[in-house]
């Protein structure tokens, strides 16, 4: 099976889904426990409620394996990216809801981890960075939009209920402030939905690793709470009459993001 999905766009702007990924290699699955087989940490119909991205000539790429066969969206080395607070590994071990992804005696040692991160994690980082030194030369300048979903209440990570749209820009540093300041402006008017800017999803390793004002590569993480767009109990049904609002908020936001980055540039 192939790792990843790349849709080469017209547009400065390539948006990544890290963690939209449901596949299990069989060999894998068969070590897995029913919760790891589960794979509710993923970042359901993601992909299915940014359908308009044609429309705006975006670039997307999409992985097609499991954030449990390896974490995209954490460094390669499995640093902390929060330190002092909990978080899942780049080969995660349990769930969010900590319940162990692995049989007695499977869980991968240090070998294994590596050999993951040379199979699965780099190929997904190497087209990745490509594609953005594709569109910079392209245009002069690119921008990422990193696309992410979480359960809207998961007391392992955060207390009461997550705000609907999270944006990260790693405290600033992966966008020029006037940027971040008209996109999250956008957000923060999107009437029926709370926002925050770097509370406490300030951005993941891509947002982090990639996004250089300095180099002309703008980077934003949008991590949505998933009662925006569907059911988040099991089975993760997909709710359209949800997500057809959403979708005109989103598709504010990354007109925005366009706007605004090719006055500045």
């Amino acid at each position: 099976m192939e790792l990843f999905r790349l849709h080469r766009g017209s547009s400065p702007l390539l948006v990544s889904m890290p963690h939209v990924g449901t596949y299990l290699p069989p060999e894998l699955a068969a070590r897995m426990t029913d919760a790891g087989r589960l794979v509710a940490d993923t970042d359901w119909h993601v992909d299915r409620l940014y359908d308009f991205l044609d429309g705006l000539g975006t670039s997307v790429l999409c992985p097609t394996h499991s954030r449990y066969v390896v974490d995209l969206n954490r460094p390669p080395d499995g640093a902390n990216l929060y330190p002092g607070q909990d978080t899942t590994a780049l080969v995660p071990l349990d769930t969010f809801a900590r319940e162990p992804i692995y049989r007695p005696g499977e869980a991968p040692d240090g070998r294994e981890v590596a050999e993951r991160v040379a199979r699965y994690w780099r190929p997904y980082h190497d087209a990745l960075q490509g594609e953005l030194e594709r569109i910079r030369g392209a245009h002069g300048y690119a921008l990422l939009w990193d696309a992410h979903s979480i359960a809207s209440e998961l007391p392992r990570f955060f207390s009461g209920r997550l705000p609907d749209l999270n944006f990260g820009t790693a405290g600033g540093a992966s966008c020029a402030p006037a940027i971040e300041a008209a996109v999250f402006e956008a957000g923060r008017r999107a009437a029926g939905y709370s926002a925050v800017l770097n509370g406490r999803f300030k951005g993941g390793y891509i947002t982090r690793a990639y996004g250089r004002p300095a180099g002309r590569i703008h980077a934003i993480q949008l991590e949505l709470s998933q009662r925006t767009y569907m059911n988040e109990p099991p089975p993760f049904a997909f709710r359209e009459d949800l997500a057809g609002k959403l979708r005109l908020v989103l598709q504010r936001l990354l007109e925005t993001f366009l706007r605004v980055a090719t006055a500045s540039a």
